[in-house]
């Protein structure tokens, strides 16, 4: 669940420390401070007055500085940070009832000791299948930090790790190649592991500005965006969902060999054994850089390798970079990019079909999804609760087995030939949803995006498929837009996008605008424009009760000439508060949108909304 959607549940109370945090940070944050005070400009109040869209923008822009403040919170060696945030950055643990997050942290701990204590014996077990070489380098980590720990004990103060040794044993791991699991299993050995009180291990998470709690609730919530920061703290360059994408892709022997390199099980079945390779926090980095290939293998042969792994198994044609390095960075922020889009590759209708249909076909999967997320929830096939845990379409296909998909295809009429998934995604796309769901990105005219998101298009038609997406949304909202009145008006000189007849002889005229820079900044031409649509309809006896303009965004200046202008009723709408009342319309009592509430003139969607909730 993003941010912004959780700050909108929770009280002033509830958000008080993570507030507090962000405004330390801004106050030794010099770099960001012109960005975040243009932000706080309009009231000038702090932080706390600031409404949650911008705070989610703040924290967006002080994430850097908030990633190095969790980093210091680690030094803090009795607060098992790394226990708990693996636990909250799984997918599926963003939203947690109390007990529920009771019962997941002391299962953890459970499985944590009984593997130190398998460890131990490994050390001890001359016939261990853990290589000499694995056993010398888990023996020189864990010596270092037992230097480190205790050396503090030996000098009568606090244990404690510092910065500087902290710094040194990261590097000394990841020179050692070893797994996050590797690290936390070699750690707790030195420190040991105990179950803390669980409203202890909330108020601390709270404290530190990583979840929020809601007492109403009983709840944990942990923002998508704080997901993917303390990712990064972890060293987990992208989500499971995209790492077993990737390795499912891999064959069976490749599988094993990263096993055995970590120290995993090889005798579990394929599937489970790349959930172990998940779990065991294994740098993607390491495993695209050399895990997957034969000893001996060329750097050619590598990005050969990587290029066919992208194109053929991951659908992602030329993959930017010409270093092995570079192409799996561009790979890293091709699923981030993906992971923040909030688009969901098909339509939400399209969605919920989907699960009905797959519920059906495969009556375990209910139980399998359940499972596998961590949900507490009986029954969690339905699109709008998996996407509040940011799980899309494709990630719930990503684990059927084949056998499973090839019955759900035939019971389903789904095209046989070609790739499994993106078949099915195909047959599940609802076009018109799917355009409603990109609509800020047509007025936009990201063309890429568009294509990212399952929609094929000329970027010559993105104009007027703009207007048409407008025209439904208008409809949805109660209106009667009058095509044929509009034409009867419309001059061969002057053809107004869109015209609402209120009856009366009372009018609303709406202009839509796409546009590909930053800002609707065409202030002139425009207001001629519209002023002449304005004469037409006078000229026809007709009242006009508002000129709306429709688009993506509008720059300052635009926004200034449009107050200063006394000629016209106008009032700018961008897309994504057009697409927002609407949305809220859907679930209001109104059966026609009051037009009385385009009254500003930037249209306020904060505003809107909460009068249409009422």
């Amino acid at each position: 669940m993003k941010l912004e959607r959780i700050l909108d549940k929770l009280s002033s109370i509830e958000k008080n420390s993570f507030i507090k945090i962000i405004d330390n940070i801004i106050s030794k944050s010099k770099a960001k401070s012109k960005e975040i005070e243009k932000i706080l400009a309009p009231d000038n109040k702090g932080l706390k007055t600031v409404d949650n869209l911008n705070i989610s923008k703040i924290f967006d822009l002080t994430a850097d500085e908030f990633t190095e403040y969790l980093k210091c919170e680690f030094q803090e060696v009795n607060s098992q940070l790394d226990i708990l945030i693996d636990i909250i950055i799984r997918d599926g643990n963003c939203i947690m009832r109390q007990d529920w997050f009771s019962r997941l942290y002391e299962a953890e701990i459970k499985v944590l000791n009984a593997k130190i204590k398998a460890l131990s014996a490994e050390f001890k077990d001359e016939k261990s299948e853990l290589s000499a070489e694995r056993k010398r380098d888990y023996r020189i980590y864990q010596a270092c930090l037992s230097t480190a720990f205790f050396n503090d004990v030996a000098n009568n103060r606090e244990a404690k790790i510092t910065s500087d040794e902290l710094s040194i044993i990261i590097t000394l791991s990841r020179e050692l190649g070893l797994s996050q699991e590797e690290i936390k299993l070699i750690n707790y050995s030195i420190l040991g592991v105990k179950k803390l009180d669980v409203q202890e291990v909330i108020t601390h998470l709270k404290n530190i500005g990583v979840i929020f709690y809601s007492k109403k609730e009983n709840t944990i919530f942990v923002a998508d965006e704080m997901v993917r920061l303390l990712r990064k703290v972890r060293k987990k360059e992208v989500a499971d969902k995209f790492y077993r994408r990737t390795l499912k892709l891999l064959r069976e022997p490749i599988i094993n060999t990263i096993s055995k390199n970590h120290n995993l099980d090889r005798k579990l079945p394929y599937s489970q054994k790349i959930e172990s390779i998940i779990h065991a926090g294994i740098s993607f980095t390491d495993l695209l850089l050399d895990d997957i290939y034969k000893e001996g293998t060329t750097l050619t042969d590598k990005k050969k390798a990587l290029n066919e792994l992208c194109e053929k198994g991951l659908e992602i044609p030329n993959l930017r970079g010409s270093t092995l390095n570079e192409k799996i960075e561009s790979l890293i922020q091709y699923f981030e990019a993906v992971e923040k889009d909030e688009k969901v590759g098909i339509s939400v209708d399209g969605y919920d079909k989907l699960l009905t249909d797959l519920h059906q076909s495969i009556p375990t999967l209910n139980k399998a999804i359940k499972e596998h997320f961590e949900l507490q929830d009986e029954f969690v096939l339905d699109a709008e609760f998996l996407l509040d845990y940011n799980i899309k379409p494709r990630d719930i296909l990503d684990l059927i087995e084949k056998p499973d998909l090839d019955k759900f295809k035939k019971d389903h009429g789904v095209k046989l030939r070609g790739d499994d998934i993106l078949n099915i995604l195909e047959h599940y796309k609802d076009v018109e949803n799917l355009y409603l769901e990109n609509y800020e990105n047509v007025g936009y005219r990201n063309y890429n995006q568009l294509k990212e998101n399952g929609i094929q298009i000329r970027e010559s038609e993105l104009g007027v498929k703009f207007e048409e997406l407008t025209k439904i949304i208008f409809k949805g909202l109660g209106f009667n837009v009058d095509d044929k009145f509009r034409q009867e008006l419309n001059t061969q000189k002057d053809l107004m996008d869109i015209l609402i007849n209120l009856g009366n002889n009372e009018v609303i005229i709406v202009e839509c605008k796409t546009s590909k820079e930053s800002g609707y900044n065409k202030f002139s031409t425009v207001s001629r424009q519209l002023k002449s649509y304005q004469n037409i309809a006078l000229k026809n006896n007709l009242r006009i009760v508002k000129i709306l303009l429709v688009a993506p965004e509008f720059s300052d200046d635009f926004v200034t000439d449009c107050e200063m202008d006394v000629d016209m009723n106008l009032s700018l709408l961008t897309a994504s508060t057009l697409l927002s009342i609407y949305e809220a319309f859907k679930n209001s009592k109104y059966m026609t949108f009051p037009h009385v509430l385009f009254r500003d003139v930037v249209i306020n969607q904060e505003r809107i909304v909460k009068a249409l909730s009422k």
